[in-house]
């Protein structure tokens, strides 16, 4: 054994720093935390200053024992975890199972796995830094605290197995809010008046260019009425400006760019981003990926300029080190970066690979030259009118950093688009090849994405780099929060049309606000929002978060002692724990839609116990009332009568194939068809139970049949219940509704009834 022992959190860690140190060295995994806050109780004890009361899971005690007997026959122990809060925590939990002698301990960081910061960090070791470690554990305690005295609130007051937390409630109400500020948005329309213009130059040669009245009437009269104007005004260009602009390049990646962009152009969820991004890092390709600085380091400059010098000249090249500007940044590393510069691309799997390229791109753009551009802006007057017909283009002249990489963004882009102007000069005379008055209505605020709920998270100063995958994973788990697509509805618009001194009128329908990946919160999600609201206002106030983060950094400088930071939170909370405990009533979300025609009964929508659900009748009547639960997409918040009304015609038939009933149904794991006893799912975002027809419904059976057929590779006349099918990770057994793996090397269609078994036996 080499007189080195090194630990640091994951295996894949400790494989490539093993590349780079010598057989004196022993690197060994602590496969992350190796002790957490006791499950039993609260796992703090509140009377002794909030002390945490940690214990080692049950996984993790033969890690200990084997880092015990490494570290007990090693000279000097190295802990060499990350070195943002949660990897200081993990060090100094190590040093106190472990009971290391700080004479022999030696804690070292790096922010990338590279020889030289690995030399330089064995160089340049330190001691654990108690005042990281104080603000990971005043997080995790505060963390605990609210989620285990909020938590049994909510069970006895809206119903079991509910959570709260101090950060992710925060998170389902930015949500929530968005939610309702789009239901209760209210369209407005214009019109946007649109001519194509013809010129001609001395030459006789004819352009056609786009320009966009100044203003944008509201009532359909106003714009008939400029039309009508506009067939016999004379155009001419009042004024054409062009001056130059440049456009600088973004930042290299921080944690919450890095999610953002990913999402955009790589279509990632956050956790798949970090996921990712984990693995890149532990094999040494990027440096650190938690991180909410931008600055770069000399040597990473320096290899900047030289790659991109070489790859397309030096005046491509322009250096520069951007500064932090994240509302409460704290987390000492350099921005996201490859570790090697000069590698283009790596040997990795396909999305390891289309992560690297973005980060490699993102980071070169922002060594590179600005692009230069020529914006002309024309101006067009009407005859005897004020508003005035506006044109603009641009012309790009050095492409610069757009060279290898541009900035997406989450708005959408301008209509007009910015294209090729004719040589226009002022007094030329334009002609109006047609004009268009085309209505468009105002839009709310978009849906969140992952990517936008972290971005609207960091400008709240709420969360760190480390928790914005954890926040968004939780509110997905707990079914607060949904992703989905939804499909867009209908809407129609009016066109007025000039041409040759005619106008026409014509409707046309388009299908607007298509969702994709976007999140929903569930009715579940906004009944526990409303009530902490109403209750715990303070706790979901977006400053009080930001202002806990804030403590958080106080502690991690010096400034502050933990224990009363929490101390200072924790008795008013808990009074209010108490008397919302006493004095709150259950909500139900219950909402009175009307009366049923038939019968006359007040139909109600209300969250029940087995979730949303419409209810015909009240508890006290003579006949028991009626329920139906809510299809995917629909709300108690905003269903109507007439949508309740429809769901008690489910199940229902739909018709006949192979002699038997086609019944369609919602039941507990969404809308089905039920044929011959057997059920099939209806396709996702394509067929409504309410609407689906016969011959919708026999080609879902014979699909899913054929699907089954297709999926079989062998049977048994042995014993029916044996088969080989093939399946999303390749061919396996199925016996008696168990998986089992076929080891590699073994063709399926090889494997006899007793080699069948064989395997079986092993795996049990």
């Amino acid at each position: 054994m080499g007189e080195n022992l090194v630990i640091v959190e994951s295996p894949a860690k400790a494989r490539t720093i093993g590349n780079f140190l010598g057989k004196d060295y022993l690197i060994k995994s602590s496969y992350g935390h190796i002790r957490d806050l006791s499950k039993e109780n609260l796992g703090i004890n509140i009377q002794k200053n909030f002390t945490p009361e940690y214990v080692i899971p049950e996984d993790k005690k033969q890690v200990v024992r084997e880092l015990k007997k490494a570290s007990s026959d090693a000279r000097i122990i190295w802990l060499a975890s990350d070195e943002d809060r949660e990897g200081e925590a993990i060090a100094w939990h190590l040093s106190e199972v472990l009971d290391l002698d700080p004479e022999k301990t030696r804690r070292i960081v790096f922010h990338e796995i590279t020889k030289d910061a690995i030399d330089y960090a064995i160089k340049n070791p330190r001691s654990i830094n108690n005042n990281l470690v104080n603000a990971q554990q005043a997080r995790r305690v505060l963390d605990r605290l609210v989620g285990f005295e909020l938590s049994p609130v909510l069970w006895k007051k809206v119903r079991p197995a509910l959570s709260a937390g101090r950060v992710q409630s925060v998170a389902v109400k930015l949500i929530v809010d968005r939610e309702r500020a789009i239901n209760a948005f209210q369209p407005e329309s214009s019109y946007r008046i649109i001519g194509i213009f013809i010129h001609t130059d001395p030459d006789g040669q004819q352009s056609a260019f786009r320009a966009e009245l100044s203003v944008r009437p509201e009532k359909k009269e106003e714009a008939r009425k400029i039309l009508e104007y506009c067939s016999d005004a004379i155009f001419t260009v009042t004024d054409v400006i062009s001056k130059p602009a440049r456009k600088s390049p973004a930042p290299p990646f921080t944690t919450s760019t890095l999610q953002q962009e990913a999402s955009r152009r790589l279509g990632f969820s956050v956790a798949q981003t970090m996921s990712i991004a984990q693995k890149l890092y532990e094999n040494g390709r990027i440096t650190y990926m938690r991180t909410d600085s931008v600055n770069l380091s000399k040597t990473a400059l320096a290899a900047a300029k030289q790659v991109i010098s070489e790859e397309w000249g030096e005046y491509y090249s322009k250096t520069r080190n951007f500064k932090t500007k994240t509302k409460g940044a704290q987390e000492a590393h350099e921005a996201i970066r490859p570790t090697y510069i000069e590698n283009r691309s790596i040997t990795a799997t396909r999305n390891e690979q289309r992560l690297y390229d973005l980060i490699w791109k993102r980071m070169i753009s922002s060594q590179m030259s600005e692009a230069l551009f020529e914006k002309t802006t024309v101006k067009i007057d009407i005859s005897g009118r004020n508003e005035q017909f506006l044109a603009s283009g641009e012309v790009l002249k050095f492409d610069g950093f757009l060279k290898v990489y541009s900035e997406t963004v989450d708005s959408e882009t301008d209509e007009n688009g910015k294209g090729l102007l004719p040589p226009l000069k002022t007094g030329d005379k334009v002609i109006p090849e047609n004009i268009d008055a085309i209505q468009k209505f105002t839009n709310p605020s978009p849906r969140y994405t992952e990517a936008s709920l972290v971005k609207k998270l960091e400008e709240l100063g709420i969360g760190r780099p480390s928790t914005y995958a954890p926040i968004i994973s939780t509110i997905q788990k707990r079914e607060y929060i949904v992703k989905q697509d939804r499909p867009g509805k209908k809407y129609t618009y009016i066109i007025l049309s000039l041409t040759g001194g005619e106008i026409s009128e014509e409707s046309k329908t388009e299908t607007y606000g298509a969702e994709k990946n976007k999140l929903f919160p569930t009715d579940i999600g906004m009944l526990v929002n409303d009530f902490l609201v109403e209750h715990f206002t303070e706790i979901l106030e977006y400053n009080f978060t930001a202002d806990v983060e804030k403590e958080f950094d106080k502690i991690a400088a010096g400034n502050i002692e933990w224990t009363q930071m929490i101390e200072k939170f924790y008795k008013p909370f808990h009074e209010r724990v108490q008397r919302t405990t006493k004095v709150s009533k259950k909500p139900t979300g219950e909402r009175i839609l009307g009366n049923d025609p038939q019968s006359g009964k007040t139909v109600s929508v209300k969250i029940g116990k087995f979730g949303p659900m419409v209810q015909i009748g009240n508890a006290g009547d003579t006949d028991k009332p009626r329920f139906a639960s809510l299809l995917k997409g629909q709300s108690i918040e905003t269903i109507s009568l007439e949508e309740a009304l429809a769901l008690f015609k489910l199940p229902r038939k739909v018709g006949e194939f192979e002699g038997s009933e086609i019944i369609v149904g919602v039941g507990k794991f969404g809308p089905y068809i039920r044929h011959k006893s057997v059920f099939y799912s209806l396709r996702r975002n394509q067929d409504d139970p309410l609407t689906i027809e016969n011959q919708a419904a026999i080609e879902i059976i014979k699909a899913k049949r054929d699907q089954i057929q297709n999926k079989t590779i062998r049977k048994y006349t042995e014993d029916p219940d044996l088969q080989i099918l093939k399946g999303r990770w390749g061919p396996y057994i199925r016996y008696n509704k168990q998986n089992y793996k076929i080891p590699k090397g073994i063709d399926p269609d090889s494997i006899d009834y007793e080699a069948c078994m064989r395997i079986i036996s092993k795996k049990k």
